[in-house]
């Protein structure tokens, strides 16, 4: 049997001494510690603080929610894979854009898309259409949490992915129509480049009033052609395009009044106008802006 002495001597056979261990406790009492509990006694020098165990725990968890978050992203790849597959190229849009314009009875192509509408849009509808690839991976995973929790599909599609809507999907939102823009978007992206998309959107989207494109609405609102918008007007087109309707200055002028402060409120957000010139574009009456409509863009 080998026996132990001091830490740091060795005992028969040449081991390596540990450390004393306590001594059994005598018969008849509790071992130091326990409380009465009945546990077996554990030295202190062999004890597990409780903060390992909870970094242990942590550290768990910690992997458990990497691997979820990997195999998300894997699947996620995959299906957006089989999207790019399935959706059809984009080469054609601008024929779309040319039919549709056709129908409406809009001229194409349109004006050249002045920066103050552009700008306008973006601040409104599109931030970071200057560096996206098509889509906004914040976006996309905020409306992708939303859906998943059940909480419903949110806001946040792209100026491609809109252009997709008007030209790929007729304008529909299902959980199927919103996947393949994003596919679109992207091609969209990959196909195109930034001006053109704009002019693109431009030349289709609705107004209200039965304004299709950019050159009827700001001739049939303001009687100006799109180069001569001044800011509050091209912010109230800009703030149109999501609810034309509901949003038409001449029928719903309250609507379009609270549309057009918001733009100019994204407009200094972006930092595209100071406060002064807010101010002024905002101390501009609507019925001034509207002094023109129905007139058209002809003296």
């Amino acid at each position: 049997m080998t026996t132990w002495g001091p830490a740091g001597e060795t005992g028969p056979g040449g081991d390596s001494t540990l450390p004393l261990a306590a001594p059994d406790p005598p018969p008849g009492t509790r071992a130091p510690g326990t409380g009465g509990s009945g546990r077996a006694y554990v030295p202190a020098a062999y004890r597990r603080p409780a903060r390992q165990h909870g970094m242990r725990r942590a550290l768990r968890l910690l992997k458990w929610a990497a691997a979820v978050v990997v195999t998300l992203v894997l699947l996620g790849a995959v299906a957006f894979g089989g999207l790019m597959l399935v959706t059809p190229s984009v080469g054609n849009a601008g024929q779309l854009v040319q039919a549709q314009d056709l129908a409406h009875g809009a001229a194409y192509p349109g004006p050249p898309v002045p920066a103050r509408f552009a700008e306008s849009l973006v601040a409104t509808e599109d931030k970071r259409f200057y560096s996206e690839p098509g889509i906004d991976l914040f976006a996309v995973a905020r409306v992708s949490f939303a859906y998943v929790t059940g909480h419903g599909i949110e806001g946040g599609a792209t100026l491609y992915q809109q252009l997709a809507k008007l030209l790929y999907t007729r304008g529909q939102s299902t959980v199927t129509d919103e996947a393949e823009q994003v596919a679109l978007a992207v091609k969209l992206y990959l196909t195109y480049s930034r001006p053109q998309i704009l002019q693109m959107y431009a030349d289709v989207v609705y107004f209200g009033n039965n304004y299709y494109g950019l050159a009827a609405a700001s001739c049939g609102y303001f009687g100006v052609p799109p180069a001569a918008l001044s800011w509050p007007q091209a912010a109230m087109l800009a703030g149109m395009v999501q609810g034309p309707s509901l949003d038409d200055p001449l029928t719903h002028p309250a609507n379009a009044r609270a549309r057009e402060i918001h733009v100019v409120d994204r407009l200094v957000a972006t930092g595209r106008l100071s406060q002064a010139q807010a101010k002024a574009a905002l101390a501009v009456p609507l019925s001034t802006l509207l002094a023109r409509a129905g007139q058209g863009c002809f003296p």
